[in-house]
């Protein structure tokens, strides 16, 4: 395999507008609307070009929801106990508090208000 295997994600969502919130909240940043030929109803994280990392989006679409399940989609901080601070005043859960996973930096996971669990990943 040339390049990492993650090339994007989806998160589902039940309340669009919520979970935008949260995410622009806890992230500091802000979520791009996403017009298309569809029904669904997305909004993209920031993302440039032949850059390290994926890209990714919040996404509405009929028949599937949000919870807990096989996968978790860790986002990049500098110090992610900062993001994991913003987690329960924008409505999300704090599942595990900021922890070593050394050499390999600082996780913490968390819920969010649809019901993901997401990793927040720092090396400091």
């Amino acid at each position: 395999m040339a390049s990492n295997p993650i090339v994007w994600f989806e998160i589902y969502v039940q309340d669009l507008n919520r979970a935008r919130k949260f995410y622009e909240t806890v992230l500091a940043t802000t979520l791009e609307k996403v017009e298309g030929d569809t029904d669904e109803s997305m909004w993209m994280f920031p993302c440039k070009d032949n850059t390290m990392g994926a890209g990714g989006m919040i996404v509405k679409m009929e028949g599937v929801s949000p919870g807990c399940g096989g996968t978790l989609v860790y986002f990049a901080c500098d110090d992610c106990a900062v993001e994991e601070g913003r987690v329960v005043a924008s409505g999300g859960e704090i599942i595990k508090s900021k922890f070593s996973i050394a050499p390999h930096g600082f996780i913490a996971i968390v819920k969010d208000t649809e019901g993901n669990p997401i990793g927040l990943h720092s090396m400091k």
